[in-house]
């Protein structure tokens, strides 16, 4: 049986031990339990097939005791417990099919203590990445993971995610250190301390990020800063087709130039984006890029890369240095999305991800163009080419049955042609609810099997965010 299915299978509600729960939280917090319809659907927002499912309730705790006491009362009533940021998740990861209490970090965004020295810091869960990096402006550091929105650091940590800097900096499992975890039963655990590297047990730190709020909730996290680069550089390259600029991506990441950020744009995007962020730019297939180091090396490479495009037809390649160039350029890429909207008004947006070896890009990216062709289908593409991970933006008509059938065999058939080149279904968008079907493919049933005895182990009541990433039959 497949994995969604199991799921849809176990999920049932539990009305009177929902009242009881929501009696005994707005006992011990007051008005800090918010029932209201309207906020209860934005606290179950999602960009994916799935409806909206709002929770029940919706409580804000201010620190980590008072999370212990809304878990320890959630546990004493089987309760569900969703852990909740901002919403900018894409997969379902905030729905509430149970129904249970969301548990919102808006007032737990402080930035508890900054070690420039050591290259790290510790923070609250509910602060924004920006936030975090307008705080360190003047510590010569700043925390390179930059999803499009502007996520909190808990909910970034929870679905393991990336972004445009992930080809230099990694992805969030890279950068994190260390955690503070309230587990199902209400006890608190550190997984690991600020030393840089440890042989010492389980990786307990790897294990809780990507776990999606699935095993506990984190409430404090010490997080590995960069320096800031003395000299950056970032321009733009366009290409005569998506398969040019993903061939140009590999030849620069297989000659070893260690750029910072590369990202792709295929022409139906570009459109976007000019409409959006009046860029102005040539509606072709186009690389972003950018170089970090010092002026020379950031100049070096910026010439270099230039040659490398020139040989895939690509070109010219116009970089520049000037902070306020490269902003409006990056804030572009990161409204991406969004900007898709204006494609085609009053059609909703779904979007989607897989990541494959870098070797397999160009064929995995060429594919999908012409399944989107043959579907009929308005789907730009934009990816974080560096690492092989690409990104379809589905703008789907939801009342028309036979679209909405089209887009799903699309990105079904997405899915299936990443992991047959031994790719992965989602590269950090997460799982969730909208891609637990594909997990028994992906990993075997022994891998799922593992997961499952995990999730018993840590979370024998299934009350941690359940319905999401493995089911529990």
């Amino acid at each position: 049986m497949a994995v969604a299915q199991v799921a849809d299978r176990e999920l049932h509600r539990n009305p009177a031990a929902i009242a009881a729960g929501i009696a005994a939280l707005t006992a011990a917090f007051g008005k800090r339990v918010v029932t209201s319809q309207s906020v209860r659907e934005q606290h179950g927002n999602t960009l994916t097939w799935v409806p909206n499912q709002p929770p029940d309730a919706v409580v804000y705790p201010q620190n980590t005791d008072d999370v212990q006491k809304i878990v320890r009362i959630c546990a004493e009533h089987g309760v569900p417990i969703i852990p909740f940021g901002v919403g900018t998740s894409l997969e379902g990861h905030v729905n509430a099919p149970l129904g249970g209490i969301s548990v919102d970090f808006r007032d737990m965004n402080k930035v508890l203590t900054v070690h420039a020295e050591d290259l790290d810091c510790v923070i609250e869960p509910g602060i924004t990445r920006k936030a975090l990096n307008e705080y360190l402006r003047d510590s010569g550091v700043f925390f390179p993971i930059d999803p499009g929105a502007d996520a909190t650091l808990g909910g970034m940590a929870a679905t393991r995610c990336s972004g445009t800097n992930a080809v230099r900096y990694g992805t969030m499992k890279d950068n994190v250190i260390a955690l503070e975890v309230v587990m199902a039963n209400g006890e608190v655990m550190q997984t690991a301390r600020r030393a840089k590297k440890t042989s010492a047990g389980y990786d307990l730190t790897r294990l809780m990020v990507g776990s999606e709020g699935t095993l506990g909730v984190i409430t404090k996290l010490t997080l590995k800063l960069s320096g800031i680069p003395e000299a950056i550089s970032g321009g733009v390259c366009p290409f005569p087709s998506v398969e040019a600029c993903c061939n140009a991506t590999i030849h620069t990441i297989q000659s070893g130039i260690p750029v910072a950020r590369i990202e792709l744009l295929d022409a139906l995007q570009v459109k976007a984006v000019n409409m959006h962020s009046k860029l102005g730019l040539p509606e072709t297939p186009l690389l972003f890029l950018e170089f970090h180091g010092t002026e020379a090396s950031v100049a070096e490479q910026s010439e270099r890369f230039g040659e490398i495009a020139g040989e895939f037809g690509g070109g010219p390649f116009t970089w520049a240095t000037r902070p306020e160039e490269r902003s409006r350029l990056w804030e572009a890429r990161h409204h991406a999305a969004l900007s898709n909207l204006a494609l085609r008004p009053g059609a909703q947006i779904v979007a989607t991800d897989v990541c494959v070896p870098i070797s397999r890009l160009a064929e995995c990216v060429t594919e999908t163009q012409a399944d989107i062709a043959a579907s009929r289908l308005l789907a730009p593409i934009v990816g974080h080419v560096g690492d092989g991970n690409f990104h379809l933006t589905l703008l789907v008509d939801m009342s028309d049955a036979d679209e909405v059938k089209r887009a799903k065999g699309m990105a079904q058939r997405l899915v299936e042609r990443a992991l047959a080149m031994d790719g992965t279904c989602t590269g950090e968008h997460g799982v969730g609810q909208g891609k637990m079907q594909y997990l028994l493919a992906e990993h075997g049933a022994p891998a799922i099997a593992a997961m499952a005895a995990i999730k018993r182990a840590l979370d024998p009541q299934n009350i941690m965010n359940p319905g999401k990433i493995v089911a529990l039959d």
